[in-house]
C-alpha cells in the first residue's frame, strides 16, 4: 500500500511569463478556472490563468499510479454529472461521456445466504425482480419510483437555472409539491427515507448519495446532508453520472484547448503568493522558478477554496474573520486488477462492477458508521462504494493485458480529523477494512486479485483527506471547499452586484470566487467558473 505521489503528466509547455497587465487574471488552473478562462476569452478578454502545479486540471486529472503499467487512472475525481450539457455545447468542447450499463449493485448477505439489489440505469424487469427478491413483494420498488420521480420534478426545476442568475426559493418551490419540498429541502432527508421506505438496504442506497464528500448524520438539522444529496441528483436534470473516455483528465485537456482556442494565456509552474486590491483593480503577487513579480488586472478570479483566498487577500482583510476551516471526510483507493473478482450472490462482475456497487452501505451501517468516526474511530464496518471506469471505457487501459481492470474504492464517514494523530496507522487501519467489506461479498480476496507494479508490490494507491490537502491545496482535503449550498437564494436576500446575483461574491469587490467554494460550486461542474466568467463581464 501506497500513498505516494508519482509524477503527474504535464499539460502542454507552460507558455512564457505572462504579462504585466490582463484584463483579468485567474489564480488556479482546475477545471472551474479553465471553464472561466474559456468564456472570457471567447468574449474578448484579455485573461491569464496562473496555476501553481507543473500541470492544470487540479482534481480532474488522469495519470498512470503505478510504476510498469501504461493505465492512466482518474487520480482524485472520477465522474461526471452536473457539467451541464449546454456549457459543454457552448465552449465546443471535444469531449465524450459514456453511460454506464448499471445505476448500482448492492450485495447483500442475509440470513447466511448471498444477495444483492441491482439497479439498472434504465430500469427494466431485473430491477423490479431484484426489489423483489430483496424485499418479498412490490412495496419496496413501487416507493423507490415515487420517490425517484418526486426527486426528478425538483431536479428539472433546478437545472435550467444553473447557468443563470440565482434563482430565488421561492421561484423554485412554485414548481413543485409541497410535500416534495418539505421532503427533500425543509426536513432531515433521514426523516424522509425513514418514513418512505422500509428495507434497511433500499434506505442505505438512496442515502448514500447525501453523503458523498459530507460528513454528517442523515437527520443533521443543518440540512447538510440533504444539500448534498440535492447536487447529486440535478445534473442536467437526470442526475446521471457519467464516465469521461479518456478518464477525468480528458475533461481538462478539452477546456485548457477550448481556453487556448480562445486565446487565454495559460501559465503553469507558477505560485500567487499574495493578492491586493486597490481603486483601479487588483495587483497580483506570483512566484515562479526565476523568482518574484506582479500582475496588475481590472478583476481577480480565485479559483481556489475561500480559506485560501483569505490567506492570499490577508494584507486587505486586516482583522475580518476568516471563513470556518473545512474538513474532508473521503477514503480515496485507486487499485489495478489482473481480473475482475467473482461474487458469492453469482451475479455477473461486468454487471456487477460497470456501475456502483455499494459495500456497507445498508441505512443503520451509515448512521453506526457515523457514530464511530464522530467518536474518533475508523468504523468498524467501513461504508463505501466502488467503480470500475474500464468496464465503460477500456482507453484508459492502454494496452495492458487483457482481463486488466482498474477499481476506484470512495469511502464515506472518514473526517481528516480521525487521521490527524497517527495517518499511516490510521490510513492502513482504513484500507483494511474498507477491503474487508468489499471481501465479504467475494469467491476470492481482492488482493489475489491485484497486479503488482515493476517492483512487485500491489497495485493499490490510498488517499486520505491530508494527501487530497497536501497534493491539490484543498483546505482539509474538503472536496467542495466547505459545505454545499442551496442552488438558490433565500427570498429577501438582495442581490445587488453581478457577483451576488452569480453567487460568487467575496470580501472584495474586484475578486470574484470561481471555483467549488462559489454558491453553486461542488463538483466537476464547470459552473463556479461560468459563474464567475459572467459576473466578471457585467463588471468589465
Amino acid at each position: 500500500m501506497s500513498s505516494a505521489h508519482p509524477d503527474l503528466p504535464r499539460a502542454p509547455a507552460p507558455e512564457d511569463r505572462p504579462p504585466a497587465r490582463a484584463d483579468v487574471v485567474i489564480l488556479g488552473g482546475g477545471h472551474n478556472g479553465l471553464v472561466a478562462a474559456a468564456y472570457l476569452a471567447r468574449a474578448g478578454v484579455r485573461v491569464t490563468l496562473v496555476e501553481r502545479l507543473p500541470h492544470l486540471g487540479g482534481a480532474a486529472i488522469s495519470a498512470p499510479a503505478f510504476s510498469g503499467h501504461p493505465v492512466r487512472l482518474s487520480r482524485y475525481s472520477y465522474l461526471v454529472s452536473l457539467m451541464p450539457t449546454r456549457l459543454m455545447d457552448d465552449l465546443d468542447l471535444d469531449l465524450r461521456l459514456h453511460s454506464r450499463r448499471t445505476a448500482s449493485y448492492t450485495p447483500v448477505v442475509r440470513d447466511g445466504r448471498a444477495g444483492g439489489l441491482l439497479v439498472e440505469r434504465v430500469e427494466r424487469d431485473a430491477t423490479r425482480r431484484s426489489f423483489r427478491e430483496l424485499t418479498g413483494g412490490e412495496q419496496e420498488f413501487r416507493a423507490w419510483r415515487r420517490f425517484y420521480d418526486d426527486v426528478g420534478t425538483l431536479a428539472r426545476a433546478v437545472a435550467p437555472t444553473l447557468m443563470e442568475p440565482l434563482p430565488t426559493e421561492r421561484a423554485i418551490r412554485d414548481q413543485v409539491d409541497d410535500a416534495v419540498w418539505r421532503d427533500l429541502v425543509q426536513q432531515p432527508l433521514g426523516e424522509t427515507i425513514e418514513r418512505r421506505f422500509l428495507d434497511d438496504t433500499v434506505r442505505g442506497v438512496v442515502a448514500t448519495d447525501a453523503l458523498i464528500g459530507t460528513f454528517a448524520s442523515l437527520h443533521d438539522p443543518s440540512l447538510v446532508q440533504n444539500r448534498c444529496f440535492l447536487y447529486h441528483l440535478i445534473g442536467n436534470g437526470t442526475g446521471e453520472w457519467r464516465v469521461p473516455e479518456g478518464g477525468m483528465g480528458a475533461v481538462t485537456d478539452a477546456l485548457a484547448a477550448a481556453a487556448r482556442r480562445a486565446g487565454a494565456r495559460l501559465v503553469t509552474g507558477t505560485e500567487v503568493t499574495a493578492v491586493r486590491t486597490g481603486p483601479g483593480g487588483v495587483e497580483v503577487a506570483v512566484r515562479d522558478a526565476d523568482g518574484d513579480y506582479t500582475v496588475q488586472a481590472a478583476l481577480a478570479l480565485a479559483n481556489v477554496a475561500p480559506t485560501v483566498l483569505h490567506d492570499l487577500t490577508r494584507d486587505d482583510l486586516d482583522d475580518r474573520t476568516p471563513p470556518p476551516a473545512p474538513e474532508g471526510a473521503q477514503l480515496k483507493i485507486n487499485l489495478l486488477l489482473t481480473r475482475l473478482p467473482r461474487l458469492r450472490s453469482g451475479i455477473d462482475p461486468s454487471v456487477a462492477f460497470a456501475g456502483t456497487l455499494h459495500l456497507g452501505e445498508d441505512y443503520s451501517q451509515l448512521e453506526a458508521a457515523y457514530r464511530d468516526a464522530a467518536a474518533g474511530r475508523v468504523p468498524s464496518v467501513m461504508p463505501g462504494e466502488v467503480y470500475c471506469h474500464s468496464l465503460t471505457d477500456p482507453s484508459i487501459l492502454g494496452g495492458a493485458p487483457e482481463g486488466t481492470h482498474t477499481l476506484t474504492y470512495f469511502g464515506l464517514h472518514t473526517p481528516a480529523s480521525l487521521f490527524a494523530a497517527d495517518p499511516e496507522a490510521t490510513r492502513a487501519r482504513a484500507v483494511e477494512r474498507a477491503l474487508a467489506t468489499l471481501d465479504r461479498h467475494l469467491e476470492e480476496p481482492i488482493a489475489d486479485c491485484l497486479a503488482r507494479d515493476a517492483d512487485g508490490r500491489p497495485c493499490l494507491e490510498a488517499k486520505i483527506p491530508q494527501d487530497i490537502e497536501r497534493d491539490l491545496a484543498m483546505p482539509g482535503g474538503h472536496l467542495f471547499h466547505g459545505d454545499l449550498e442551496w442552488p438558490w437564494v433565500p427570498n429577501r436576500l438582495r442581490l445587488d452586484t453581478p457577483a451576488q446575483r452569480w453567487g460568487v461574491e467575496t470580501a472584495h469587490a474586484r475578486i470574484l470566487i470561481c471555483g467549488s467554494g462559489s454558491r453553486r460550486g461542488g463538483a466537476v461542474s464547470g459552473l463556479g467558473g461560468h459563474s464567475a466568467a459572467r459576473a466578471a463581464l457585467d463588471l468589465l
